[in-house]
């Protein structure tokens, strides 16, 4: 079953419900759907896409959470903190910092990876391997302290 089809789903249940924060948010990502499927001129939407999509929405109202918070509006950063664990719902289950370890240290040792020089390979093979798993500023931290 495809993301937009649960999403329109999620949409009905937070309707019955009367949850705002929760229709708002459903929506968005509705939106963002059907704006990739536009640009693609109707083809279907990929799983890496729909992952790509969440992760994004979800990177962009961390982002303003963390600007509502600098600025003391809490009335809003709570809304925005609210929608995020609603997209994140709808993600592949994140890996734990253990699990993220081990994986990137595998990644290390295929690339053969011995120094901070060599991050740009890791990354490239982790992003690929860990899409969805784990956003990219996490695997990105945890990749540099196993070079150093």
């Amino acid at each position: 079953m495809s993301l937009e089809i649960i999403i329109s789903d999620a949409i009905k249940d937070a309707m019955r419900a009367k949850d705002k924060i929760a229709l708002d948010a459903l929506r968005a990502v509705k939106s963002q759907i059907l704006l990739v499927k536009t640009e693609a001129k109707g083809a279907d939407v990929s799983a890496e896409q729909e992952i790509a999509i969440l992760q994004r929405m979800i990177k962009q109202r961390k982002d303003s959470f963390d600007q509502f918070t600098a600025q003391n509006r809490s009335d809003l950063a709570e809304v925005e903190q609210a929608q995020s664990t609603i997209i994140e719902k709808f993600l592949p289950q994140q890996l734990s910092a253990e699990e993220l370890e081990s994986e990137i240290k595998k990644i290390i040792s295929q690339t053969g990876a011995e120094s901070a020089k060599d991050l740009g390979k890791v990354m490239g093979m982790a992003s690929k391997a860990l899409a969805g798993k784990s956003d990219g500023k996490s695997i990105s931290d945890m990749a540099k302290k196993l070079l150093s």
